[in-house]
């Protein structure tokens, strides 16, 4: 079992910029293919990406991507979510999760196999 932890989120003003982290305890960290997935009030959860166990390649869905980067520091098991430019709707509880494996795309929460507690951005226009 692998438990997360995430951390930073906050408010902040539109075109703004803040750094999620998801903090990983438990089994080996880079056994895992990490993602990161959002829910807005009133709306289904849904993904917003990806990154591979070494960390050398991103998934991004459209609505986010060129705007936040995920990334990974397996020596610290730790996850990031940098989110830049960020719109009223990227506004919600964010999530990262853990796959022992999955494919190169858009992943289902159905198919996450751990996820933390959440943290919530609110970004303000």
């Amino acid at each position: 079992q692998v438990q997360l932890v995430e951390s930073g989120g906050g408010s902040v003003q539109a075109g703004g910029s803040l750094r999620l982290s998801c903090a990983a305890s438990g089994r080996t960290f880079n056994d895992y293919l990490m993602g990161w997935f959002r829910q807005a009030p009133g709306k289904e959860r849904e993904f917003v990406g990806l990154i591979t166990r070494s960390g050398g390649s991103t998934f991004y869905e459209d609505t986010v991507k060129g705007r936040f980067t995920i990334s990974r520091d397996n020596a610290r098991n730790t996850l990031y979510l940098q989110m830049n430019s960020l719109k009223p709707e990227d506004t919600g509880v964010y999530y990262c999760a853990a796959r022992r494996n999955g494919e190169y795309g858009t992943w289902r929460w159905e198919q996450v196999g751990y996820y933390g507690q959440g943290t919530q951005v609110t970004v303000s226009s």
